[in-house]
């Protein structure tokens, strides 16, 4: 490694070879040794073939902040990175390829055709988002790098497959499922997103057959009354008791439904009579099971409406929708349409608006798995932080349906479930069926649907640790340690994993069963306007251009700044700005430090050896280290980072190094002894938020060990407590602030040397010992410590310690002074003068508006308490 610092920081260069030198030196890798306590986390997996964003920046940074840190504090760290098949979203990207290159659509070529060129797209894309994150810095074990449908995952979701199929808690049915014509396929629940969006209440008679008399039915969704097979009341509603049996006729068609008694509706909601829609609407269809009513479907998995539409057949669902209201006004169905708002749901990923589609699909029985789920979380054995969330967490449980886990794609984990041709009988196994366990026939059929992507992922806390097969990995770092990730995903993939690991692992305590005990929620980031980043607004920031403009160590801590548990964070160009000017202040602060270095060994000198600046600041840092190592372990990470921050830029650079400066160029070796020892551990501390300038300092200073990443810890230790010689100094620190202060008001030049006298008690902090400090730092000529001040003309200052005079005539030039003062009261004069004569000015009076004619009066009435101001100055002004 280099053993002197450049002239200027250059990340471009340096992170570059620091992180292949982390890499190829194997430090990512948990440390072998069975003595030191187990700390595991698991990534949670991009999608494979996806790009570096801002919140996987955020997600990364916050991740590799905790890790590093555990590794210097002495624990067996493994971070295991991996990526997701993504099945819907690679699906479509591989899609679109086809169809752009060559007029293709997947069906045309068949599905091993097109996985072969999903492979392909894999393996071409799929290595750049692990490129990424490396350029942040993240220190994963790229050794056990996972994917969700490699060998040993897949082995894993079949193996659960069959788990819960042999339980009984997999099932295939026919269902209402929110369907995506879009993307062609079912989705679970947490796959939903809900808008609110302007619609109408279209009110329709259904005519009583045999009648003149009818129902008025009341639908958001008029283009599915072709799928209606009953109008429903309540069997206690004395409107239509008599109606119940009798039969109605459809508008629009020549079918007739009946009308039915459920105590599904709701008597005092609307006209008491409701449209059942048996495969466009969940409620419908169990009122449909419990009246054994025909399911006909309306609307297809196209979004068009069916046959059972007639001449509307084909069209799509919201041009139906205005051809059938048209209709039934022109004859003489519609009775009114009310304005309503209502949250409509769509596609997590396309955006598109979900059909309610009666479908058979594969499902997972939740009740059963939700409720260890809801109890660990209730009974503390796992803890979310905040713990605001845990509210999310458990709502989403307690309210949970069964889960959809079959999608009609090619891309993905295909179940496996086995079909018989010649018997019908269904076998789901592990293993590939090739011959009927029931009636010996070789005509077997593997089931075309995959799984849900979630369903992997649900199983990544362990699967990425080897399971099924009981490795010594498992053995050792599973229950994982914490998961950090987004509250937008708490009910896609923190649930199941939580239910998953808890069934998978039923066997153990609740303490090993959990997959983690901790999960670190943390929030969005959003730009400096307090906006979500998205192309339409054009405030998407690539976290990539900023690591080429600033570094990774000034985006990590950009990204980390202010960050608290749980709430969305602001990013802005004064922030990283902030974070490259911080960059330079440490690595100038450290250049300054090692031209004047001669030791070759980091080591404190003897303490009767130490000045009361170095007692001070080993106190100080010995607090430091405390208040970090605390906030890092509750996740506190923005409040540690502040707390480095401004001990490295304040107390450090801008205090004891201007301090120890005159003892550093006489060559003691004290004061380099302290410097280097605060400079050296400091970087540790400070390592896991920005580890590589970290690296390369500490490489360049005297240390032991091949790199800071894999060094110990920093520890509090009792022996740096100066509390006595740091309060003393603390008094001195004040003071010195204080008089700066005073003379930045009064624009005194740092230049203009002015005795100091202090009137104090504290004799301790006030002395020949602090006396240069003043004189460096505050631009004394000579200080006295007296009882009184006899200085008649002083400038008096009071801190809590002392009181300070600083006789005027020696801070201020008092010709040059008078000369400034006139000047400007000569100026405020003639603007007074102006805005005077444009105020009585009538025209301008009657002509301007209101509010510059009152910004005029404001500036006026500035002016004049400037020049009363002034005028007092010069009035104080000995002559």
């Amino acid at each position: 490694m280099k053993k002197e610092l450049d002239k200027t920081y250059s990340p471009k260069e340096i992170e570059a070879r620091l992180y292949s030198f982390w890499e190829e030196n194997g430090f990512f890798k948990p440390d072998p040794d069975e003595n030191k306590p187990p700390f595991s986390v698991v990534i949670p997996p991009p999608n494979v073939t996806g790009q570096l964003h801002m919140g996987h920046a955020l997600n990364d940074t916050l991740q590799d902040i905790i890790v590093r840190a555990k590794r210097m504090q002495g624990y067996s760290t493994l971070w295991i990175p991996g990526t997701d098949h993504a099945g819907i979203a690679t699906q479509i990207k591989v899609e679109e390829n086809l169809r752009k290159e060559k007029g293709l659509s997947r069906h045309d070529i068949g599905r091993e055709e097109f996985l072969k060129l999903v492979w392909a797209w894999k393996e071409q894309y799929g290595g750049r988002i692990v490129t990424q994150l490396k350029k942040m810095g993240v220190s994963c074990d790229w050794s056990r790098e996972a994917f969700t449908m490699n060998e040993t995952l897949s082995a894993a979701v079949k193996k659960t497959f069959v788990r819960l199929w042999d339980r009984k808690l997999i099932y295939r049915g026919l269902r209402i499922t929110n369907w995506c014509p879009h993307c062609n396929t079912a989705l679970s629940d947490a796959e939903v997103e809900y808008k609110e969006l302007e619609g109408g209440f279209w009110h329709i008679r259904y005519p009583i057959i045999g009648s003149d008399g009818y129902l008025t039915i009341a639908t958001t969704r008029p283009e599915t009354m072709f799928g209606d097979t009953a109008v429903a009341v309540h069997p206690d509603d004395e409107r239509y008791k008599h109606l119940v049996g009798k039969t109605l006729r459809l508008p629009l068609t020549d079918r007739e439904i009946p009308i039915i008694a459920d105590e599904y509706v709701e008597m005092d909601f609307g006209t008491g009579c409701v449209k059942i829609t048996p495969c466009h609407d969940p409620n419908d269809y169990e009122v449909g099971l419990r009246h054994d009513l025909p399911q006909i479907f309306a609307i297809d998995e196209e979004g068009k409406i069916t046959e059972a539409g007639g001449k509307y057949q084909g069209m799509d669902r919201y041009e139906a929708r205005k051809a059938v209201v048209a209709d039934l006004e022109e004859q003489g169905y519609l009775v009114k349409v009310e304005k309503l708002s209502h949250n409509v749901a769509h596609c997590y990923r396309c955006k598109s608006v979900i059909e309610p589609l009666a479908s058979r699909q594969w499902f997972v029985k939740m009740k059963p798995l939700a409720k260890p789920a809801i109890d660990a979380v209730k009974n503390g054995n796992i803890e979310y932080i905040p713990e605001r969330f845990s509210k999310i967490y458990l709502n989403w449980m307690e309210n949970i349906h069964d889960w959809c886990i079959s999608r009609q794609l090619w891309w993905g984990h295909r179940i496996p479930a086995y079909y018989c041709e010649d018997c019908g009988e269904v076998h789901v196994s592990e293993t590939d069926i090739t011959k009927c366990q029931k009636c010996g026939s070789k005509n077997i059929r593997q089931e075309e649907d995959v799984l849900d992507t979630w369903f992997s992922s649900a199983l990544w806390p362990f699967s990425t640790l080897g399971w099924p097969e009981d490795t010594q990995d498992l053995k050792r770092y599973y229950p994982t340690s914490v998961l950090v990730t987004a509250y937008d995903i708490i009910t896609f993939w923190v649930s199941k994993m939580i239910f998953m690991g808890l069934d998978t692992m039923e066997d153990k305590e609740i303490d090993k069963a959990i997959p983690f005990p901790k999960v670190f929620i943390h929030g969005l980031v959003r730009d400096s306007q307090g906006r979500k980043m998205s192309k339409s607004l054009g405030n998407g920031i690539d976290p990539l251009e900023e690591i080429e403009k600033y570094g990774a160590d000034a985006l990590r801590f950009a990204l980390a700044t202010g960050n608290s548990p749980g709430n969305d964070m602001r990013y802005s160009d004064d922030k990283i700005e902030n974070a490259r000017n911080f960059n330079n202040k440490i690595w100038n602060a450290a250049r300054f430090v090692m031209m004047n270095l001669t030791l070759d060994k980091i080591e404190l000198p003897d303490r009767d050896e130490m000045n009361i600046e170095d007692k001070w600041i080993l106190t100080k840092y010995n607090s430091l280290i405390g208040e970090v190592t605390n906030n890092i372990n509750n996740y506190e990470l923005g409040v540690a980072l502040a707390k480095l921050y401004d001990f490295i830029w304040d107390v450090f650079c801008d205090w004891y190094i201007e301090l120890a400066k005159p003892r550093l160029s006489e060559g003691q070796l004290t004061t380099q002894k302290v410097i280097s020892y605060v400079l050296s551990n400091t970087l540790k501390l400070l390592h896991p938020f920005m580890p590589f300038i970290t690296e390369e300092i500490w490489q360049t200073l005297p240390h032991e060990g091949e790199s800071i990443m894999i060094s110990d810890w920093p520890t509090q230790n009792a022996e740096f407590a100066f509390d006595n010689e740091a309060g003393e100094m603390e008094r001195v620190i004040t003071a010195i602030r204080a008089i700066r202060v005073r003379r930045n008001e009064m624009n005194v030049p740092p230049s203009r040397k002015a005795h100091i006298f202090i009137v104090t008690e504290h004799k301790g902090a006030f002395n020949e010992t602090t006396f240069p400090f003043f004189e460096k730092l505050a631009s004394a000529s000579g200080v006295t410590v007296c009882e009184k001040c006899d200085e008649a003309d002083a400038v008096q200052i009071v801190t809590d310690s002392a009181t300070i005079y600083i006789p005027l005539a020696e801070m201020i030039d008092f010709a040059k002074e008078r000369e400034r003062l006139t000047k400007e009261r000569d100026k405020n004069i003639a603007e007074i003068k102006r805005l005077e004569g444009k105020l009585s000015n009538e025209g301008f009076v009657a002509k301007a508006p209101a509010t510059v004619i009152e910004g005029e009066r404001k500036k006026l009435a500035g002016y004049r308490d400037t020049l009363a101001g002034i005028e007092q100055a010069l009035e104080k002004l000995p002559r």
